[in-house]
């Protein structure tokens, strides 16, 4: 007998053997943007601060700041601080710009900023980048025609 397949399972499928090829799971890229967040906000990340953003425990922190030190994300020295790398900053930078593209699409779409927060860190791990690069050009293009933005919002 042969196996039926939908497209949406097909789909689904390749979605998921997608992720697999990127070896930056959703949390790590969190904790490197709350690290970043924190460092420019304060100066320093320490591990109470991101345990209270991230809402984990302290020990929890610590075993992937280990982590993240291992991969080279991060240089990490207990009762010392937190520093990015280079590769850690690149993936915070990313991120950022991810979630702040996602923001003013949104904001386009006349969605209020709490929820547009909350609504681009559920997706910012999980677009591909040229869906980025769309909504980016999507966005560019609506900000230089502000006719075309008001007479969207009228909507």
């Amino acid at each position: 007998m042969k196996k039926k397949t939908s497209r949406r399972l097909d789909s689904i499928k390749a979605a998921h053997e997608s992720e697999k090829t990127i070896s930056i799971s959703d949390r790590v890229e969190d904790y490197l943007e709350v690290i970043s967040e924190l460092v420019d906000m304060k100066g320093y990340a320490a591990t109470l601060d991101i345990s209270r953003y991230m809402n984990v425990s302290a020990p929890s922190v610590t075993k992937m700041l280990k982590k993240l030190d291992a991969e080279g994300f991060l240089e990490y020295e207990k009762y010392y601080g937190i520093n990015l790398t280079e590769k850690g900053q690149r993936i915070a930078e990313m991120i950022k710009q991810k979630h702040g593209i996602l923001l003013e699409f949104f904001e386009i779409l006349g969605i209020g900023k709490e929820i547009a927060n909350q609504d681009a860190e559920g997706i910012e791990h999980h677009l591909n980048p040229k869906t980025i690069r769309q909504i980016r050009k999507f966005v560019t293009f609506f900000k230089a025609n502000p006719k075309l933005m008001s007479s969207f919002n009228e909507f």
